[in-house]
């Protein structure tokens, strides 16, 4: 069998980083495989359609790697109005890829469902409805529809008066979903609602608009969240009606937060593009979202593992049934290792946005800048976690730096009076090192501090928090060379005055 599996989003928002784990499930799947990657955008919830994070969600899938082998085609994505339509558009043998291209089936298929008696037609008001509702919720019944209109006169509603068609639902025994990771759900088909299939405009729900699209598109495996398991004995009963067969569905279990409960923004970035602005690698991302609910194999330790590998080793029906906890802290050092494992060249061509971004740097990039952003990289590539993070770290090489007070200038187990005078000798030492290099900066100061009889660790705590503003930095000597001299003896004097009221003693 040709594996054929698919990613259908909602443009109706940013996809949550459960569902992207999800379509990472069935990327790795498909390439395993040897079968196809399809995109289909589901854009009939026209109440909350937002067609601008269309070219969003593609955006993000590409950022991530998951490419496409079939999905919207050219004409499609123009008719969206999306910018830059060529550098999406891949097309396939099964469109449209967009359900507002595909209405036309949609409708002649609730029509067919209506000849074989698997559906009937409701006009029931909204006003009716939430009344029957209020009833059941009253008596403290299961709130469904109530079949009003199920047993009418065939011609008891015309076509063309306002109404929906609604899925028949047998009243008696039970449906199964065979899972390829649950095993066989079962489901009482009195407590299924005999839910809408087309609404009045003419456009279908989610249920049979999926149900024909995944028929048509040769769908073979469904992998998606177990929140979606109530809906799925609806979608089993209409393949059953149409007599299609059914593709394999594989519920994988939802992404918790590292409390316990459904993972949400209080916990943190829950979108692609939050987590790509955040500095995420998208190969790090892509490597920890892969081991969110699946492991290679008991006792297994390795988590870096090559795209390839993961390729090679991933086991769709070995995903385990229990929730995966997203933990950021994992993630941050999976991104850590990742950005470690970065040539200088590349860590700096995917630092430089994160710097122009805040301004510290000009777009385009001047070559003389270019050159001190080398010298920097070597300096923090140890120490990042996320690439936003580099802002934070350099920006006392960018930026005026406050003057730290008074207390943050005195070194452990010393009094002001002894930081004071270290500072004066720290100032003495800097404006005679030649050259103004890390080799030629540090001797002269770790013999001062010897001179002293203090630590390294002492006067150089008080040198950081004078040339830094911050408790800490990258490596001081690097981070002086590239401040230059005079901004360095510039802040020592700064320091000095805010330890001494009645000024520093340097001409």
């Amino acid at each position: 069998m040709a594996v054929r599996v698919r990613m259908a989003p909602s443009p109706t928002g940013e996809p949550h980083i459960g569902n992207i784990r999800t379509a990472v499930f069935n990327w790795l799947f498909a390439r395993q495989m040897g079968g196809q990657f399809i995109l289909r955008i589901e854009d009939t919830d026209r109440t909350r359609y937002q067609p601008e994070t269309v070219g969003v969600i593609m955006d993000g899938l590409r950022w991530l790697g998951l490419n496409w082998d079939e999905g919207p085609g050219l004409e499609e994505l123009q008719r969206l109005g999306l910018e830059n339509a060529e550098e999406y558009a891949v097309g396939g043998p099964y469109g449209p890829y967009i359900q507002s291209g595909r209405l036309a089936m949609y409708q002649e298929v609730g029509e067919e469902l209506l000849e074989r008696g698997w559906a009937y037609r409701c006009n029931c008001t909204p006003e009716r409805l939430a009344q029957v509702r209020e009833r059941q919720r009253a008596s403290k019944q299961l709130v469904m529809y109530d079949r009003h209109c199920r047993d009418l006169p065939p011609d008891a509603i015309s076509p063309d008066e306002p109404h929906v068609i609604r899925l028949k639902v047998p009243l008696t025994g039970k449906t199964v979903v065979p899972d390829g990771i649950k095993g066989d759900v079962s489901f009482k088909n009195a407590g299924i609602d005999d839910q809408i299939l087309l609404k009045s405009d003419g456009f279908p729900t989610y249920h049979l608009a999926v149900v024909v699209d995944d028929h048509h598109m040769k769908i073979t495996h469904i992998a998606r969240g177990d929140d979606w398991i109530p809906s799925t004995p609806k979608r089993i009963l209409i393949y059953r009606a149409l007599e299609w067969e059914p593709p394999i569905y594989c519920h994988v279990p939802l992404v918790n937060g590292p409390d316990g409960r459904k993972l949400g923004k209080r916990h943190g970035a829950t979108s692609i593009t939050e987590f790509r602005r955040q500095g995420y690698l998208p190969e790090a991302l892509f490597n920890f979202l892969a081991l969110l609910g699946w492991s290679p194999g008991e006792g297994e330790e390795q988590e870096i593992f090559s795209r390839e590998e993961l390729i090679e080793r991933f086991d769709l029906f070995r995903v385990n049934r229990a929730p995966a906890a997203f933990s950021y802290k994992k993630l941050d050092w999976m991104n850590g290792v990742y950005v470690r494992s970065l040539s200088e060249k590349e860590l700096l061509e995917r630092l430089l946005p994160f710097w122009q971004e805040a301004g510290m740097v000009p777009d385009p990039c001047p070559q003389e800048t270019l050159a001190t952003l080398r010298q920097i990289v070597p300096l923090v590539q140890e120490r990042l976690k996320r690439l936003e993070d580099v802002v934070e770290w350099t920006a006392f090489l960018f930026r005026e730096v406050e003057t730290p007070p008074a207390e943050k200038l005195v070194g452990k187990k010393m009094t002001p009076q002894e930081s004071l005078v270290a500072l004066r000798r720290m100032r003495s030492v800097l404006a005679e090192a030649e050259p103004f290099e890390p080799e030629a900066l540090e001797p002269p100061m770790r013999a001062l501090a010897e001179e002293l009889e203090l630590k390294a660790g002492q006067l150089f705590g008080i040198a950081r928090w004078a040339m830094t503003g911050q408790k800490v930095a990258p490596p001081l000597f690097g981070s002086l060379a590239i401040m230059g001299r005079e901004t360095a003896l510039a802040r020592l004097d700064a320091a000095e005055a805010a330890l001494d009221p009645k000024g520093p003693k340097n001409p």
